[in-house]
């Protein structure tokens, strides 16, 4: 088993920190928090530690889930001490830092995984290699308000989820960028609206907010042949398909284009798989650990989602 230990174990580290004693690959060594006092709210068999090297230095792996701007410096102080590192989403909140990070891993040849968690989603997994070539996406992410989370925009906050994602399918640079944000409650913008052109053509389009009604996390992707929907807040799919009517079917659905063309609709609801979308980023940063491999969200993909975030941030408060 690798031996790990947690760092900032609030409301998501607390939720990792449980994950962690639970998996059969990792021994939790234990966790620490700045705050202190959190150990009395702690439910868990597993020890505190006061000073964060002495956790470090007794640890294989570090996961980091403490809030974003101390990211930088304690993944630093960890892949130093040759420690591999699993960071919550974002990697950092400013990309000379997160550079900084890509170089130190390559130069140590160590394992970095970003939590951008949604890649291991069901719904989105269900579905991955059915998404070939989208023309347009369109992201909804919203959130009702909670004060946890504001100490960064909420382009990191919640856009940076669908952001990560678009960036794995559209396999193009981008061309164009133009954002709005508006600061409702926090000193950062609350709600934000992007629109990404990307130089193969394809054009995505999100919109962020924390100040919503009610949640959610809805993703749409058009393609030449196909419309796919996924819902990752209730870890649903549906495909549905077009293709020229061949006629030897009575019940199938058609609709007539003006010239006449039928085409037939297909329409399917994967089954997405019952599993623990965290629980399957542990495994992943596990397999990469023990056979020195890739992981499937790695510190360079949070770099180009963070320079990504970044580019929509500044054109936002540009606009503004």
């Amino acid at each position: 088993m690798i031996k790990a230990g947690v760092v900032g174990v609030g409301h998501l580290g607390s939720i990792h920190l449980k994950l962690l004693i639970e998996s059969p690959y990792f021994d939790v060594v234990g966790c620490f928090d700045n705050n202190s006092k959190i150990k009395d709210s702690l439910k868990l068999d597993v020890q505190f530690f006061e000073n964060i090297n002495n956790l470090i230095d007794k640890c294989e792996c570090i996961f980091i889930c403490s809030v974003t701007p101390t990211h930088f410096k304690i993944a630093k102080l960890c892949l130093e001490k040759n420690k591999h590192v699993f960071i919550e989403k974002p990697i950092t909140n400013k990309v000379d830092q997160a550079e900084i990070l890509v170089n130190i891993i390559k130069e140590k040849d160590l394992i970095g995984q970003v939590g951008h968690v949604e890649r291991f989603n069901p719904a989105f997994t269900s579905v991955y290699d059915t998404i070939n070539d989208p023309k347009f996406i369109e992201c909804h992410r919203l959130a009702q308000f909670n004060p946890r989370g504001n100490d960064v925009s909420v382009v990191l906050d919640l856009m940076i989820h669908d952001i990560d994602v678009v960036l794995k399918i559209v396999n193009s640079e981008v061309k164009k960028v133009d954002a709005n944000g508006v600061c409702v409650i926090s000193n950062t913008p609350d709600i934000t609206n992007a629109r990404v052109e990307f130089n193969n053509g394809c054009v995505a389009n999100f919109t962020a907010s924390r100040i919503s009604l009610k949640n959610m996390r809805k993703s749409r992707f058009f393609q030449n042949d196909a419309y796919i929907a996924v819902d990752f807040f209730e870890k649903k799919s549906e495909v549905v398909k077009i293709s020229n009517f061949k006629g030897d079917d009575n019940y199938a659905m058609l609709i007539e284009n003006a010239e006449g063309i039928k085409k037939q609709i297909y329409y399917t609801n994967p089954e997405p798989k019952s599993v623990n979308a965290i629980v399957e980023e542990h495994n992943d940063f596990a397999h990469s650990i023990k056979k020195n491999s890739k992981p499937m969200v790695s510190f360079e993909d949070g770099l180009k989602a963070l320079k990504l975030a970044t580019q929509i941030i500044d054109k936002a408060n540009e606009n503004s």
